[in-house]
Order: structure tokens, then sequence, then C-alpha cells
């Protein structure tokens, strides 16, 4: 199953919720249209299943760069280079599932927005932990306020991910990196 999600996450990054038709889902998992609906009751169940798919893959990837890392500076620094990666060549310009989803869905859908939501403060609240494990380790400024900092981290790796869709390069992403951790580091 998720091979067949993961198939139906690339057709939603690139062609988006709404333009996505069922006929090129069930090509791209390799389902008939009988197999999707015994599988799936329709286009919106395939999407949350994919949503949490993608989400539960990107946050073990993450947690796995993060866990090799010690200090909170260097856990800051791999998370938005995570981001920045993230956003670009072809996986920049697929996009972000949550971004998308906040933009495409989330208003006209209260599971969705919901789901969207939880995944943002899962973000912002990494954020905030790696930057008081900075701020206790010294190697993020002490000075610096936790949640205010975390959505603002929150936003730039977001708006990496949307920046992203039309290209950005390498140099670029890593020059906003580096001059956010100047300003965050001790």
């Amino acid at each position: 199953m998720n091979a067949a999600l993961d198939a139906a996450l690339l057709v939603f990054r690139e062609r988006g919720y709404h333009a996505a038709s069922l006929t090129e889902l069930g090509s791209a998992m390799g389902l008939t249209a009988g197999s999707i609906y015994k599988a799936f009751s329709d286009k919106r169940a395939i999407f949350l299943a994919a949503f949490v798919r993608y989400t539960d893959v990107r946050s073990a990837h993450l947690r796995g760069l993060l866990d090799a890392q010690q200090s909170g500076e260097e856990k800051l620094r791999a998370m938005l280079l995570f981001y920045a990666e993230s956003s670009q060549g072809i996986e920049g310009r697929r996009g972000c599932l949550v971004v998308a989803s906040a933009t495409e869905i989330a208003l006209f859908d209260e599971e969705m927005t919901a789901r969207v939501t939880r995944s943002l403060q899962r973000v912002e609240a990494l954020f905030r932990d790696i930057i008081k494990l900075g701020q206790s380790d010294k190697s993020i400024a002490a000075e610096i306020d936790p949640d205010t900092s975390a959505r603002i981290l929150l936003c730039l790796v977001q708006g990496f991910r949307v920046v992203g869709k039309i290209g950005q390069t390498p140099a670029e992403v890593t020059a906003a990196v580096d001059q956010t951790m100047r300003l965050l580091a001790k």
C-alpha cells in the first residue's frame, strides 16, 4: 500500500488535488477503478492517506538527521538545510504537500485544516525545542525568544518550499540558511 500511496503523492504534488483525476491516480498507483474504491472510498480518502504517508516519511527522515547532531545549533542547521534542500530541483518543483494542502483545500475542508495545522504546529514545536536545547547548551543566543523565533523559522522554511516551486539556486538557499544561523547562533 505504501508504494501505491507514494505514487499517488507524486500525482497530487505535481497536479494538485483538484486537477488530479481518479484515472491518473489509478494509473500511477497501479490500481483499477474498482480496486481504488475498495481500498479508498473516494479521491479525498486517497489524498488523506497520502498526506499522512507524506508527513510520516518526511518526519522520520528529519528525525534521523536531527538525531545525528549534538548541539542545538547543529540540529537547527540540519533542520534548516533539510527544508532548504527539499526546496530545490525536482523535489522543489513538486512542492510541499502541506503547503499545497494549506493553499488548495484546507480552506474548504475542516479535517484537512486540522491536519495541516497539526503538521505546522509539530514543525514549530520542534524548532522551539531545538532553540531551547541550543540555549541550554550555549550554542544559541540566550536572548532569543524561543516561541517567536520558532514561528519565524516555520515561516522561513515554508517560504523555502513555496519559492522552490519556481526554482532557486542552492547558493541562494544556503545563503539564507547561513544568515539565519548568524542571527540565532551564539
